[in-house]
C-alpha cells in the first residue's frame, strides 16, 4: 500500500475507533457494497432524510404509572422513547453497562455501523442471545422514533414506502387452561367485539415433552372451532415447542386436515432438523417459527434450508426494527415470508405497525390480544381493533405521543 494511501486508511481507522472506549473497539465498519459475516450490506441511507448530524447526549431508564421506559435524546432535545418489555427486569445490567457507551456521543444516523461494531467486539459476543439482543432492541427502537421525530417522518419511511394504513388482525388466546368449550365460547366473544377473521389458538402442552395441557384436548379444540365458528374462519395454531418430531408431524397432519392454515413451533424451537421435517410434509398449512432467534446467521440458515414458511422476528428480542429488515432480506431472497412475533397491544406494539406498513413480505393476519379494551390515558394512538383492523400510527418516528408529565 502506498504510504500516502496507508496514512489516510490508518487516520480513519483512528478516528472511527476514538468514538466508542478502547476496551469496546472493535473492527473496522461495515462493507459498503457486500454482506459482511455477521449483516448484510447497510439496507439504509439515512443521511437523505437528516443532513445534520444527530449526537446522541443522553440514554436514560425511568420508572412511571407501573412501567419502565428508555429515553434517548440527541443534543438538539429531541427524545425518542420506549416502553421496556417485562423482560427487560434482568437484563438492565447488560443495557447500561455493556451496551450503551457504544452508542453515546454518536451519530445516531450510523447506527448500522454501531450495530455491527457491536456484532464484532470481544467484549459483547460472549452475551450473544435474547439477552443481549433484547437490550439491544430497546435501545435500536428508541433510536428510531428518536430519527423519526428529529426528521419529522414516520420510522417507516426509512425502510420504504408505506403501502398499507390498516393492519388485518387475528384475536389470539395465550391459554392452554380452558376446556374446549370454555375456548369458543371465549374466542367466540372476541370476534364479535372486534370483528376480526381470523383466530389463533395452542395446541399441546408448552415445552411440554408431548403432553397435552390436558389430554384431548387440542383434538377436541379443532374440530369445535369448526362446528361453532365456521368453515370460512382463519384459524393458527401455536405449539410453542410441544413436540418432537414424530408428535410434531401426527398434530401438523390433523390440523392441515381441518384447514388450519399457520403452524407455529411444533418442535423445540432450536431443532430445526425436526422443525424442517414438519414443514416437508405440509401441502397447505405454513409452518411458522422464529420468536426466540436472534442470530442473523441462524436467520440465514433458516431461510436458506426451509425450515420454516413464514419468519417471525420478535422486534425486541432480535434486536430492534433494522434486524427486523435484515430477516426480510433473507425471507425475500429465498422465498419466505414475515409475521414478526408481537403480542402486544400496548406502546410495545409500536415498532411492529411500522414494520408491517411497509413490508411486502407481511403473511395473512397479525396478532392481537384479546377484545375490546380500556386504555390508560398516558400515550397515545391507542391501538383499537375495528372491523378487524388496527390503524396504524401516522405521526413520526414510532407514531405515539406520550403524557412527558409521567416521567416528573
Amino acid at each position: 500500500m502506498k504510504r500516502r494511501k496507508f496514512i489516510h486508511h490508518v487516520a480513519g481507522i483512528t478516528l472511527a475507533s476514538s468514538l466508542i472506549p478502547q476496551s469496546m473497539q472493535a473492527t473496522q465498519g461495515r462493507p459498503d457494497v457486500q454482506d459482511s459475516p455477521h449483516y448484510p450490506a447497510p439496507i439504509l441511507d439515512l443521511h437523505q432524510w437528516l443532513k445534520s448530524p444527530v449526537i446522541i447526549d443522553q440514554i436514560e431508564i425511568k420508572e412511571a404509572v407501573g412501567q419502565q421506559f428508555i429515553l434517548i435524546r440527541s443534543k438538539e432535545g429531541v427524545q425518542g422513547i420506549t416502553v421496556l418489555n417485562f423482560r427487560m427486569a434482568y437484563f438492565l445490567p447488560v443495557l447500561q453497562d455493556l451496551l450503551q457507551p457504544f452508542f453515546m456521543g454518536r451519530d445516531a444516523r450510523d447506527i448500522e455501523t454501531i450495530l455491527d461494531e457491536i456484532a464484532h467486539a470481544r467484549v459483547v459476543y460472549k452475551y450473544s442471545g435474547i439477552p443481549l439482543f433484547n437490550p439491544l432492541g430497546h435501545i435500536e427502537i428508541a433510536i428510531m422514533d428518536l430519527l423519526g421525530k428529529t426528521a419529522g417522518l414516520p420510522a417507516s419511511t426509512f425502510f420504504g414506502k408505506r403501502i398499507r394504513h390498516e393492519i388485518p388482525m387475528y384475536v389470539s388466546s395465550l391459554t392452554r387452561e380452558t376446556s374446549p368449550e370454555e375456548e369458543v365460547a371465549n374466542l367466540q366473544k372476541q370476534l364479535s367485539e372486534t370483528g376480526a377473521k381470523a383466530i389463533k389458538i395452542k395446541v399441546g402442552g408448552r415445552m411440554s415433552k408431548n403432553a397435552d395441557a390436558a389430554p384431548g384436548r387440542s383434538e377436541q379444540l379443532i374440530p369445535l372451532i369448526r362446528k361453532i365458528l365456521g368453515e370460512e374462519l382463519t384459524v393458527y395454531a401455536d405449539a410453542n415447542s410441544s413436540f418432537d418430531q414424530e408428535e410434531g408431524i401426527k398434530m401438523a397432519k390433523f390440523l392441515e386436515e381441518h384447514g388450519v392454515a399457520i403452524f407455529e413451533e411444533p418442535c423445540y424451537w432450536e431443532d430445526y432438523a425436526s422443525n424442517r421435517k414438519v414443514a416437508e410434509t405440509l401441502t397447505t398449512m405454513k409452518l411458522a417459527g422464529g420468536e426466540q432467534d436472534t442470530s442473523y446467521l441462524r436467520w440465514r440458515d433458516i431461510a436458506e434450508t426451509g425450515v420454516y414458511h413464514v419468519l417471525q422476528p420478535d422486534l425486541y428480542y432480535n434486536g430492534g426494527l433494522l434486524r427486523a429488515f435484515y430477516v426480510e432480506k433473507l425471507a425475500k431472497a429465498h422465498g419466505r415470508t414475515m409475521a414478526p412475533h408481537s403480542p402486544k397491544d400496548d406502546p410495545l406494539a409500536a415498532p411492529f405497525f411500522q414494520f408491517a406498513s411497509v413490508s411486502p413480505l407481511l403473511e395473512g393476519f397479525q396478532e392481537f390480544l384479546g377484545g375490546k379494551k380500556q386504555y390508560p390515558d398516558w400515550y397515545f394512538p391507542h391501538f383499537d381493533i375495528f372491523n378487524g383492523q388496527i390503524k396504524v400510527p401516522e405521526g413520526p418516528g414510532l407514531g405515539l405521543e406520550y403524557d412527558m408529565g409521567i416521567f416528573k
